[in-house]
């Protein structure tokens, strides 16, 4: 056997790792749910899978399913289906909206105040403190309130009331970094705070960002759909499952009306916690094994 040959067959099973899908990503809940995601993908970006204009009139109120609207049709006789998949186009985008405001706002803030410490470590987490302080869903509810009902002013009350969590677990790890030997000789050579933050601290804590904000955007479309429920979210006629739930209240025969969007949000939320359950497993092994074993 040449010496080529013997590298050649050291080296397939690399290449074969390589190349091969991580474990967590190859899981039959994690394919189905990667599924579901892109379909919803295809339907955000394509608005010519939309059957009809989701604002327009398409047939008579409060019609059951049939063959012209498969999922009925309001109490304006516009087509549930049509509206169904058009709020998606305002629900998940504005849902990733109040995850990356909130994280950006968290990370920035937590890693100011694990750096420095003292006194600005002090303000901002009595600040922090203040936001936690109240319950979530109230807190957003009284700024969205007071800013007016919209889907932005929705999205902004929602990541208002969401950065200190991030805020929390960035300042914790930034604490137990900011005295290791590559940050410190760093500093020593003269790197000054804002690029020992950018350079040293920013990469060290980007992936607990980034998998928190994976498990987080299931969890934003259901807050956003929640504040829509109530009336302080997306303002008729734009379709929004949130709002298109709440029509749907007083129309308890007309089962079609709550069915549609109360899927759709269960779908996409689902998908996004199961990825997201299933990519902090994968970075934390051992949370994974004592989930298992308890």
């Amino acid at each position: 056997m040449s010496r080529t040959d013997v590298i050649s067959m050291i080296d397939q099973p690399e290449r074969s790792r390589r190349g091969r899908l991580p474990a967590w990503l190859r899981t039959p809940s994690v394919i189905a749910s990667c599924a579901v995601l892109f379909a919803w993908l295809l339907v955000i970006l394509i608005p010519a899978l939309t059957p009809h204009d989701p604002l327009a009139t398409v047939g008579p109120a409060l019609s059951p399913p049939d063959g012209s609207a498969l999922l009925g049709t309001d109490a304006l006789g516009r087509d549930n289906l049509s509206r169904t998949l058009a709020a998606a186009r305002v629900s998940v985008p504005n849902g990733l909206m109040i995850v990356a405001a909130a994280a950006l706002l968290g990370t920035a803030i937590g890693l100011v105040a694990g750096f420095f410490g003292g006194w600005i470590d002090e303000i901002l987490m009595r600040i922090a403190d203040l936001v936690f302080a109240f319950p979530g869903i109230i807190l957003a509810m009284a700024i969205a309130a007071a800013l007016g009902p919209s889907i932005q002013n929705a999205v902004i009350a929602a990541a208002i009331s969401w950065w200190p969590a991030y805020a929390r677990a960035v300042r914790s790890i930034v604490l137990a970094l900011r005295e290791s030997e590559f940050v410190l000789s760093n500093r020593l050579s003269g790197v000054g705070p804002l690029r020992s933050i950018l350079v040293d601290l920013l990469p060290a804590v980007s992936g607990s960002v980034l998998v928190l904000a994976m498990l987080d955007i299931g969890a934003a479309i259901l807050f956003l759909a929640g504040l829509s429920f109530l009336g302080l979210g997306a303002v008729p006629p734009t379709p929004e499952w949130g709002s298109m739930i709440s029509g749907a209240v007083q129309y308890f025969d007309q089962w079609w009306l709550a069915i549609a969007p109360g899927i759709a949000v269960v779908s996409v939320v689902l998908a996004f916690n199961i990825i997201g359950d299933a990519i902090r497993d994968s970075l934390e092994p051992r949370m994974s094994e004592n989930g298992a074993g308890s």
